[in-house]
């Protein structure tokens, strides 16, 4: 029923010609379109019940970020609905959770988490923003960069380091001393890089724990990078969907050309590698949806993004030949598919870095 709830969305609302419109625009996404995903429950899918939410799993997220995949939505579910709520839900104080989980859930709140400092350094504890405490709260001071769902949100939650260990900071996008840039992606969206000077933070806006951020984020980050993995599923299926469709329109020397039987062997290929990576996810997000420790929590996240990275690389690579000259045209919407796959293949990893990282973890 999710599954059909998300599709008739996507057809009314979320069609591929509304992503050609918002791309490389600073607005990214039509914030009407994420009232309307509040009002389904989407938002809160993963927020728990006290604070308002539904209090699902994974299994649903994923069907949610899967179905709005397939016609390349901008909205940052993904960011805000999963990586942003899960931080928040395992690292965030009471009174934290109670100030925006509520609002995040109502999508009158848009949040983005301010994780990440260098390019390709994925550990949770590498930190070197600071928050100073003072009377009343911390001073923040810091840049924080490749931030998804920054373009038009209302504030970050911040990674700090204190003396009492990280912390996570909530801070609003029109506090004083915070900058903000958007950098372009090649699907037409942007990270974001914030940049902090002396910012100040209220100490009931901060939860600060000498253990809970780093495990917490970390956990929250192997939710995401499953999910990732959801959004490929779903962009890699419609782009094997229309490289079909057009096999069997395409008239060549008097035959459609999905009659030859080169091109026959190419697509049986593609379909196999979808139907791999739609088994593995499967099965990953069963098992982590039974909460298991965080070292097989880790180890599943990584096969699932490696697997459907992946898949999603060469099928969306071979839509484009699959369709011949015209596949390399923009207008085109085979090559806005690829274009979302090399975005999302690399967020939070990139299929050789969790190769790497499930083999160490496996040993």
């Amino acid at each position: 029923m999710l599954r059909d709830s998300v599709a008739g969305f996507v057809g009314r609302n979320a069609d591929v010609g509304r992503a050609r419109k918002l791309r490389g625009t600073p607005a990214e996404y039509d914030r009407g379109v994420w009232r309307q995903m509040a009002q389904l429950g989407w938002l809160g899918i993963l927020v728990p019940e006290r604070y308002g939410g539904l209090g699902l799993g994974l299994v649903d997220a994923a069907v949610v970020a899967e179905g709005l995949a397939r016609s390349l939505a901008p909205e940052p579910y993904t960011a805000t609905a999963v990586l942003a709520v899960r931080a928040l839900d395992a690292a965030g104080s009471d009174a934290l959770k109670n100030l925006l989980l509520p609002r995040i859930a109502s999508g009158a709140l848009m949040a983005a988490l301010a994780w990440q400092e260098r390019a390709g350094v994925l550990d949770a504890n590498a930190v070197e923003t600071v928050a100073i405490p003072f009377e009343g709260g911390y001073r923040v001071n810091g840049v924080k960069r490749f931030i998804a769902g920054a373009a038009g949100a209302d504030g970050y939650l911040v990674t700090a380091r204190t003396a009492q260990g990280v912390g996570l900071l909530w801070v609003p996008c029109d506090a004083p001393g915070l900058n903000l840039e958007l950098e372009p992606l090649a699907d037409g969206r942007h990270f974001g890089a914030l940049s902090m000077r002396d910012v100040a933070v209220p100490r009931e806006h901060a939860a600060v724990s000498p253990a809970a951020p780093p495990a917490a984020l970390a956990g929250a980050l192997d939710d995401a990078t499953v999910i990732i993995s959801a959004e490929l599923n779903g962009v890699m299926d419609r782009a094997l969907e229309m490289s079909l469709d057009y096999m069997r329109t395409r008239v060549q020397f008097g035959k459609p050309i999905g009659s030859f039987q080169a091109l026959q062997h190419r697509a049986v290929d593609l379909y196999i590698q979808r139907e791999l990576a739609s088994a593995v996810l499967g099965e990953v997000l069963r098992v982590l949806d039974e909460h298991p420790d965080s070292h097989t929590r880790a180890r599943m996240a990584s096969r699932a993004k490696a697997r459907c990275s992946d898949a999603g690389s060469k099928i969306a690579r071979e839509s484009i030949q699959l369709h011949g000259a015209i596949g390399f045209t923009d207008e085109l919407d085979a090559g806005l598919y690829l274009k979302r796959t090399l975005v999302l293949s690399a967020w939070l990893g990139s299929a050789a870095y969790h190769r790497r990282r499930y083999a160490a973890l496996t040993a």
